[in-house]
């Protein structure tokens, strides 16, 4: 098997709604006619990728008292990286109050800063189980876009 990194496709060139952050990392929401080829496209050369999903799920389980599962928004990286965040509405709280119990930090972030911090250590994580190096790219992909994020020092508690 291969741990090589594609990225190339349909997903990375239909962006829409982009935002830039300080560093001049584009991050774009993906369609929901995209949807279905995000997980595959970005992380389907990753042994084990069907449980990268439901395990950033489980993290905000861990991280989030108030979270109580929801539809979540998928994002490309104009540097080639990919994560997932919680979608807010009008019914929904701003800010969301994460504590990560394993290091004993707590922060309150946008719904944003909480999907980028479940999916660093998911991502993490699941380079530990497998081994695999493009999953530790993807890692430091999204990295280089959370050290330009408003919210960085946030994320870096929860993750650190």
């Amino acid at each position: 098997m291969s741990n090589s990194l594609n990225l190339a496709g349909t997903v990375a060139e239909s962006f829409t709604s982009q935002q830039s952050d300080t560093e001049g990392i584009l991050c774009n929401l993906v369609p929901d006619e995209q949807r279905i080829a995000f997980w595959p496209q970005y992380f389907g050369n990753i042994p084990q990728w069907t449980f990268i999903e439901p395990r950033i799920f489980a993290w905000m389980d861990r991280l989030c008292d108030t979270y109580s599962g929801g539809i979540w928004n998928l994002y490309t990286l104009s540097n080639g990286g990919a994560f997932i965040a919680p979608e807010t509405d009008a019914d929904t709280c701003d800010k969301w109050t994460l504590f990560n119990a394993i290091n004993g930090n707590g922060a309150e972030m946008s719904a944003e800063a909480a999907g980028i911090a479940a999916c660093l250590l998911e991502y993490s994580h699941h380079a530990c189980r497998t081994e695999c190096d493009a999953i530790t790219h993807h890692y430091y992909l999204l990295r280089n876009y959370s050290l330009g994020h408003a919210e960085c020092h946030a994320i870096m508690r929860i993750i650190d």
